[in-house]
């Protein structure tokens, strides 16, 4: 991977999202480039005391202010926009975990797809001149809301971006060891003796260390064009070969544990994907990041269903809003659980 010497140096940057597994390393990296200002928000109250208390320890030549608050409070966003002025955004807040998600589609189409839409509006008005977000390979034909949210997001940069505040967004896949993810869920089951419950036997999922994974954050950062990036990850991994090869480097005490499969959770895919039927990509001058290129939605045509969308958030409005995400990301399918919330049994 690259140096990340001198990027941001002398900048201001808001990190959103900035107490997360990949929001502190991606805050750690920054403050080494000796940046002026790091602006650290956040709508967890532990993780945001975490990551200030860990950047001040340090004693990095940066400040480092925090914010607590919620990325879809509009207010908030011009408030410390306007105070700052910060020269680059990286917007790592999310909503990530797919079945929980699909338990609670509101709240992440207000957290995913309205919050990308409030930072990108406050970002024109205060002429921020990079906007990073850090998307999934969960919005390439979603069959999640999780992912048909991150799809919307994608969808708002494209049609916000211009040559004085770039968007862009960059798909990735799972980080190794971040919070949430499949390796210390393993972990965890070994050391209560097992069972490892896997989903699916053929299931396979996409891996990025989490050095790697800030590397590429920075590096679609540096490139001149905007618009969706995506990373060579080689290979999936089948979540089958990475539980056996836990099993085996936990030596004696993992002796006897069996795997169990559970079958897919609602909104899961056995594989992901990182380009779409409808898209296609181009080289950067960065060989390790491509860029998707694809047909762009009709910019009257999306900001009337991101008003439907915030008004059907409002109101709570679940059908509504299913609707229009069909609508907007075509290669949406709702999942079981889903379409069941629309029609709910009685008590």
């Amino acid at each position: 991977m690259k140096q990340r010497d001198g990027v941001n140096s002398g900048q201001t940057v808001l990190i959103t999202g900035a107490g997360g597994s990949i929001g502190s390393a991606l805050a750690q990296s920054i403050v080494s480039s000796r940046p002026r200002l790091v602006i650290l928000l956040d709508h967890s109250e532990q993780n945001l005391y975490e990551v200030h208390t860990e950047l001040t320890a340090n004693g990095g030549p940066a400040l480092n202010v925090p914010i607590l608050g919620d990325i879809a409070d509009e207010p908030l966003l011009n408030e410390v926009l306007e105070k700052y002025r910060p020269d680059a955004i990286y917007h790592l807040a999310a909503f990530k975990h797919v079945p929980l998600m699909e338990t609670n589609p509101i709240a992440v189409v207000r957290n995913n797809a309205l919050g990308t839409w409030a930072l990108a509006h406050a970002a024109l008005q205060h002429r921020v001149q990079r906007l990073i977000m850090i998307s999934t390979d969960k919005a390439v034909n979603p069959r999640s809301v999780m992912g048909a949210a991150k799809r919307i997001a994608e969808l708002v940069l494209l049609r916000f971006s211009n040559p004085g505040t770039r968007m862009s967004a960059i798909r990735l896949g799972n980080v190794w060891g971040s919070h949430g993810s499949v390796v210390p869920l393993f972990q965890q089951q070994i050391a209560r003796g097992g069972p490892l419950r896997v989903t699916h036997r053929e299931s396979r999922r996409y891996f990025l260390s989490l050095d790697d994974t800030v590397d590429l954050i920075l590096a679609a950062t540096l490139s001149e064009d905007a618009g969706i990036f995506v990373p060579e990850l080689g290979e999936p991994v089948k979540i089958l070969d990475l539980a056996n090869n836990l099993i085996r480097e936990a030596g004696a005490r993992a002796e006897g544990i069996e795997i169990i499969f559970t079958g897919l959770r609602p909104g899961d895919k056995l594989s992901e994907e990182l380009i779409a039927a409808r898209e296609w990509i181009e080289s950067t001058s960065d060989s390790r990041i491509r860029r998707v290129c694809c047909t762009e939605m009709s910019p009257t045509l999306l900001d009337s269903a991101l008003q439907t969308i915030s008004e059907g958030v409002r109101s709570r409005n679940l059908p509504a809003l299913v609707e229009v995400l069909c609508n907007v990301v075509p290669d949406y399918q709702p999942s079981e659980m889903l379409l069941g919330l629309l029609n709910p049994s009685p008590v």
